[in-house]
This record gives structure tokens, sequence and C-alpha cells, in this order.
């Protein structure tokens, strides 16, 4: 695997990835109905980002990269069904509420990871992140009080379950270091895979969509793996906490391309959206400043 060692170019380069990723939302505005074809937008882009990661490792691990699944364990599993349900979450959240509430919550991942591996792993948390984490729950509170429709709380709901299914992934890596990531994430893609043919089976649907639709889950999917690539590039030469600000790229990005009216969605943040996101990235900027001197650094393998 290619390997970053400076800095300089690290930095653009993840930035860059979280740019690709923050086109998701994008995408998703663009599908035809798409709270109509939640599961079959789950399986084609489970699929494609499970062929696309196989793929990539086939390239650089040759014809032996098969061998990395015998290798996840239970912590490889277990992080793999987590980032699965965070994938599965992102969809029933991003189509029944805004793209910045669920980016934003996303957002909060941090924290959650924070307070998961505190429970499981035993490690502590500082003065200063307790103080972060408070700071983000206000933030999170507000949003949660903005979304007063059903449909709308239903969708933020959907969005925190994302946001810690992603924390849980990150947390089983933490758990077991030598879990081949690549391998995990591609397992998550297998995930959304069983678990959309089981509900399509059940309740008697078609697998694709319309070919338009099916083109942007793959979409959808590429963009994801293709950021992956990126970040997992850059961050090697990237400290965790300053990766922390660096990966906002993706919801600032998010909510600015839905709401730019080139693009034709021109959807515009509510008040208290605004307002909890304010107090989100006043958190994440804290954490990241008072954690400058942690030097340990989370590249993906």
């Amino acid at each position: 695997m290619f390997r970053l060692k400076n800095p300089k170019i690290a930095v653009p380069v993840v930035l860059f990835a979280g740019l690709i990723w923050s086109f998701g939302p994008l995408v998703v505005r663009y599908m035809e109905d798409p709270q109509l074809i939640p599961w079959q937008y789950i399986f084609g882009r489970g699929l494609t980002i499970f062929i696309l990661l196989n793929l990539y490792l086939f390239f650089e691990e040759g014809k032996d990269f098969y061998k990395n699944y015998f290798r996840i364990g239970l912590s490889g599993l277990i992080g793999g069904s987590g980032l699965g349900i965070a994938m599965i979450s992102f969809m029933f959240s991003i189509t029944n509420t805004s793209a910045a509430i669920t980016l934003l919550c996303l957002a909060a991942m941090p924290f959650f990871t924070a307070l998961l591996a505190f429970l499981f792993l035993r490690e502590k948390i500082s003065l200063n992140v307790w103080v972060s984490i408070i700071i983000a729950t206000v933030g999170i509170g507000i949003m949660a009080i903005g979304n007063t429709s059903e449909t709308s709380l239903i969708g933020f709901v959907f969005g925190i379950t994302s946001s810690v299914g992603f924390s849980v992934f990150s947390v089983s890596l933490r758990w077991r270091k030598e879990t081949p990531k690549f391998t995990t994430t591609a397992f998550a893609g297998f995930f959304c895979v069983v678990f959309a043919s089981i509900m399509i089976l059940s309740k008697d649907l078609v697998f694709f969509s319309s070919s338009y639709n099916s083109s942007l889950f793959s979409l959808h999917g590429t963009l994801v793996c293709l950021g992956l690539i990126l970040y997992s590039i850059g961050s090697k030469a990237i400290p965790a906490a300053e990766l922390t600000l660096l990966s906002l790229t993706e919801v600032i990005g998010g909510i600015f391309w839905v709401w730019l009216p080139l693009f034709g969605i021109n959807e515009i943040p509510a008040t208290n959206t605004i307002i909890g996101g304010f107090f989100l990235f006043i958190s994440l900027t804290y954490y990241s400043l008072v954690m400058r001197w942690n030097k340990r650094y989370i590249g993906l393998n």
C-alpha cells in the first residue's frame, strides 16, 4: 500500500476524502422517491462497497487477500455489523429529516466513541473531553427540540443510531488493533447486502429499482470507497485529534451542497439545526485543541 508520511501532503488528501464523502447526501437527494426504496438502496450501495473494496484489496495484497477474512475475529464481526447498521440508519435518517440533521448527528461520533471506549474498554475520559461531550449534548438536544414532526424525529433518531454504529466500528478497532480494517469495512457492505436481501424477500419486493436510481446507489457506494481509500492513505501521517477537525469537511460540504441553489435542492437548515450545529462545532474544536498532545495515529490498513 502507498505510504504517505508528509503531513503537508496528507492534510489535503484527507480533506479531499471528506469532500468526496460530502457528496453522498446530494446523491440521495437526486434519487427518485428514495423513501420508497430504502432496502434497494442499501442492497445496491452495500454490494458496490463490498465489490470495490475487495477489488482494491486484491490489487494491493494479491490473490491471498481473502485470508484477511479469517483474521477479523469477533472484533471485526462486531465492528463490521456496527458499521453496517450505521450505513442502514444513514438512509432512514436522511430520507426522514434534513441532510444537516443527519450530518450533524454523525459529527458527534467522536463523543459516542469516547463514551463507548470508556464503558467497554475502560479508557479514561479526561475532564476536558467531558466538557466537550456536555457541549455536544446541548447541541444535540437543541436539534432534537427542533424536530417536532414525527417523521423528522424519526430521522433524528436514526441519525444518532448511525453515529453510534460508526462509533462501535471505531471502538472495535481499538479493542483489537490487528483487525484488518478494510476487510471489516467490506464485511459491513456484505452485512448490508444480506440484511437488505432478507427485508426485500420478506416484503416481496424487487432487488433493483430503476436504472437511474440503481446508478445512483452505485455512485454513492463508489464515493464511499474512494473517500475511504484516500482517507486511509492520508490518515497515517496525521494525529487522531487533528483528523477529528479535518473530518468536518464531510459535514460542512454535505450541508452546503444540498443548500447551494446551483444543484437545485435548496435545502435550508432550520434555526434550531444551525444553533445546535454551532454547539457541536464548538465542542469538536475544543476537543481537538485540548487533544493536540495526543500523537496517536489511527490510519486504516
